[in-house]
């Protein structure tokens, strides 16, 4: 396999996990409503993935909401309930500052909301977004993974073929998305299986 002249990462359950359970408890505790009601709401219809391609804002979210809910919070208190899910993968932390050290060419490709990329890259979260050279997201193009557009765009952006691209995510069907496109890809299991799967493509870096 031939050494990859970029690095792109999946975020959520790679880099950061999340929790949309902790998501519904939290708003629920906003309106009253059980953790389960908020979940259907949110998850079970098409709010959450129509929030990722960019289709609905913060602020659209938070009057559905309000709406559904008849919630009285503002806006700051909804977007903090909906958005504080997340926590570090401390092992890949330390994949990934140790490649930025090694000088490889990084990229981020996130399926993800506006209020949620404001969240967790507002510095509480050290290396995202800074030690990525490019940032794909999924509301900014309103385009989903793994649709090849979104590939498209991410090969533009890196300056190299799509072959010279080696990505990892843990949703299988983003990874077929990515091969079928031409990138060099494989399914995110752990981080030591992903600097393994690095080494194996020639990769050097200290982990």
């Amino acid at each position: 396999m031939p050494q990859p002249k970029f690095i792109y990462f999946d975020l959520g359950n790679v880099l950061l996990y999340f929790d949309h359970q902790r998501a519904a408890r939290q708003l629920g505790a906003l309106c009253g409503w059980s953790p389960e009601q908020v979940y259907e709401f949110v998850f079970r219809t098409d709010l959450n993935r129509r929030c990722d391609g960019g289709l609905v804002d913060a602020a659209q979210f938070c009057r559905a909401f309000r709406d559904q809910t008849g919630c009285l919070t503002d806006d700051a208190a909804v977007v903090h309930a909906a958005s504080d899910i997340f926590r570090v993968n401390v092992p890949m932390k330390a994949v990934l500052g140790q490649l930025k050290a090694a000088g490889y060419k990084l990229g981020l490709l996130s399926n993800t909301c506006d209020m949620h990329f404001d969240f967790f890259a507002d510095g509480r979260f050290s290396l995202i977004p800074e030690a990525f050279d490019v940032v794909i997201l999924s509301y900014e193009l309103k385009v989903q993974k793994p649709d090849a557009a979104i590939y498209a765009e991410a090969t533009r952006r890196a300056g190299v073929e799509p072959h010279e691209i080696f990505f990892t995510d843990d949703i299988r069907a983003n990874i077929e998305g990515a091969k079928q496109f031409g990138w060099d890809a494989a399914l995110f299991t752990g981080a030591a299986t992903l600097a393994q799967d690095l080494r194996n493509r020639g990769v050097r870096f200290n982990y």
